[in-house]
């Protein structure tokens, strides 16, 4: 049982550090949404690029400005995905270095199973380790 208990222990501590780094690619898409953002508002807000005759293309069936209007709306809801993504993972991470908030850190899992490649990965074997029995007993001993 010792045993079994080391090896809980060393698992979550490896969960801790992955949440950390899946918050931390969440950041770093957050940074890659913005330059996405500024180089979209530079090319679709030049009127000059979308004039007749320039550039060799004809203009535009739409209003460029208003396609990136409509666009931000994008923008916003990711960045606030990522930013959802990297808060909840961060937060699962202390919690689970603390032993605490178990059912916490399984619904973030089930929320990083949806950030493919690795946000999966980490969900899966989140979900996996919170729900042996060992480690269901360790979170209540944790707790008094």
């Amino acid at each position: 049982m010792r045993d079994q208990r080391l090896v809980d222990r060393q698992h979550l501590q490896l969960l801790c550090i992955f949440h950390f780094v899946v918050a931390g690619l969440a950041v770093l898409g957050m940074a890659f949404l913005f330059l996405h953002y500024m180089m979209f508002s530079t090319f679709f807000m030049n009127p000059q690029f979308w004039q007749n005759g320039q550039h060799g293309h004809q203009a535009p069936p739409f209003n460029p400005q208003d396609f990136f209007k409509v666009f931000i709306w994008f923008y916003i809801f990711m960045g606030f995905c990522l930013l959802l993504a990297a808060v909840g993972n961060v937060i699962s991470g202390l919690f689970l270095r603390k032993q605490k908030n178990r059912v916490f850190s399984i619904v973030i899992a089930a929320l990083d199973c949806l950030q493919v490649p690795f946000g999966t990965v980490l969900g899966v074997f989140t979900i996996v380790v919170l729900l042996r029995p060992s480690v269901i007993e360790l979170y209540e001993n944790s707790d008094s």
